[in-house]
């Protein structure tokens, strides 16, 4: 069975990562959603919000694709994640260039810890390559449409969280 992890903060999830999901489930026979803690990053949502919002985004993914996807947590480094899941190859999206210096070095030093463990890149579809989550939250805060970024339950859950902020 080829096992694929997908890693990443998903605060919160967009449509751009799950275009990426949507892509892998073509690669592999069991996805692995990794969401990363990331606690330098401050996430807007918990932990437990934002594997619920995978789950719920990807549960359409995952019967349309007859596939098994599941959203695991992790604290540690990503290879040894991608080890205690099983998993075969890394799958990582790039949205422009800038990405790619980041990820060229991940993958380099991903390599001198297991060799055995590929990463994968998929380039983002353009309608997505300028969303990115971070951009997503502060458009939210301003009181901007998300929707062209992300789908309507994450939308709501953004909006909600803003004005919770706010009071």
């Amino acid at each position: 069975m080829r096992i694929g992890l997908y890693p990443g903060t998903f605060d919160p999830v967009t449509l751009g990562h799950l275009d990426i999901i949507r892509r892998a489930t073509h690669l592999v026979d069991r996805l692995v959603i990794g969401v990363a803690i990331n606690r330098d990053k401050g996430p807007m949502f918990s932990l437990d919000e934002r594997v619920a919002m995978i789950e719920a985004e990807c549960a359409s993914i995952a019967a349309e694709q007859n596939i098994e996807i599941i959203a695991h947590p992790f604290e540690n480094l990503l290879i040894d994640c991608a080890r205690d899941v099983g998993a075969g190859v890394i799958i990582r999206g790039l949205r422009a260039v800038a990405d790619f210096e980041y990820e060229f070095q991940m993958v380099g030093m991903n390599r001198v810890l297991d060799s055995s463990i590929e990463t994968v890149f998929l380039m983002a579809e353009a309608k997505h390559q300028a969303i990115a989550s971070k951009l997503v939250k502060e458009i939210a805060r301003l009181d901007g449409d998300v929707s062209k970024f992300v789908t309507p339950t994450v939308r709501d859950a953004l909006v909600s969280r803003v004005q919770k902020n706010k009071r």
